[in-house]
């Protein structure tokens, strides 16, 4: 069975107040395991230390039709974050101390894509490195490559922009929308808030 996201984005206004400025299912997000690990630190394989806006659950001050739409008997993980926030992300900086154990840099002729390790991967690292372990990208010698169907593998420390590119998707639109928001309100203002079921 597979999670889902819902959410919402926030501004308060001058009385102090929060309201819902745009329901996060308008911007359609697609079930992106990926970048819900690097945003939030949920689902995902594991390969992410350091999530950016994770376990912060619901905000005591959240507007009223985001509480009653955010709580419920499946609702879980609750978090947030402020445009200020968002906006001081380096989406370049690592998000664990070390390469991903799951996940490898697929370098073909028609570019460089992050990628989930595979069986098969492991096996021909075995054989190109020697022995009849599945080895994990970290346990390949220093420099190690494996060459697969006329790819080469080879590991990677996750960023945030490899998994949830910022000026991509639907999470382009919704940094879009929160950076128009806090242009009137202010970046401190401005939050979106999300929860998974």
């Amino acid at each position: 069975m597979g999670t889902d996201i819902d959410g919402a984005i926030e501004s308060r206004s001058a009385d102090g107040r929060w309201y819902m400025e745009a329901d996060l299912l308008d911007f359609r997000p697609p079930r992106d395991y990926d970048a819900w690990e690097c945003l939030f630190g949920v689902r995902g394989t594991g390969d992410v230390n350091r999530p950016l806006f994770a376990d912060r659950g619901l905000p005591h001050d959240v507007s009223d039709p985001v509480r009653e739409a955010g709580i419920g008997d499946y609702q879980h993980n609750h978090t947030y974050a402020t445009w200020a926030e968002v906006a001081a992300v380096d989406w370049d900086a690592p998000l664990a101390a070390g390469l991903a154990w799951n996940r490898a840099v697929r370098a073909a002729p028609e570019g460089e894509e992050v990628v989930r390790v595979t069986p098969g991967l492991r096996e021909a690292a075995a054989r190109t490195f020697g022995g009849d372990l599945l080895l994990a990208p970290p346990e390949w010698p220093p420099g190690g490559q494996v060459r697969v169907d006329g790819a080469v593998y080879r590991p990677v420390l996750l960023t945030a922009r490899m998994l949830a590119p910022p000026d991509e998707g639907c999470w382009a639109e919704v940094w879009s929308a929160m950076r128009d928001l806090a242009s009137r309100h202010g970046d401190e203002q401005v939050r979106l808030v999300v929860w998974f079921g």
